[in-house]
């Protein structure tokens, strides 16, 4: 992305494009998490298993927060 963007190539001005690309990065993170819980679950790796839980809990609060930033400029 370039240095000089502010939403006129997106449309978008850029601390909008930031939150939305946050809170898509934490939905993310969430999906990937579960891959890798179930993998530890699978060896029998309740440690690991729950640290991936904690994690994907995180991103889950990233996200709902950044959706509510999101709509509260928005709306």
């Amino acid at each position: 992305m370039s240095e000089t963007e502010t939403g006129t190539v997106t449309g978008t001005k850029d601390k909008t494009y930031n939150i939305i690309w946050f809170v898509e990065a934490c939905l993310s993170n969430a999906l990937r998490l579960e891959g890798y819980i179930q993998d530890a679950e699978r060896d029998g790796d309740t440690e690991l298993s729950e640290f991936f839980r904690r994690a994907q809990g995180e991103s889950r609060k990233g996200a709902e927060q950044g959706k509510k930033l999101l709509a509260a400029r928005l709306g």
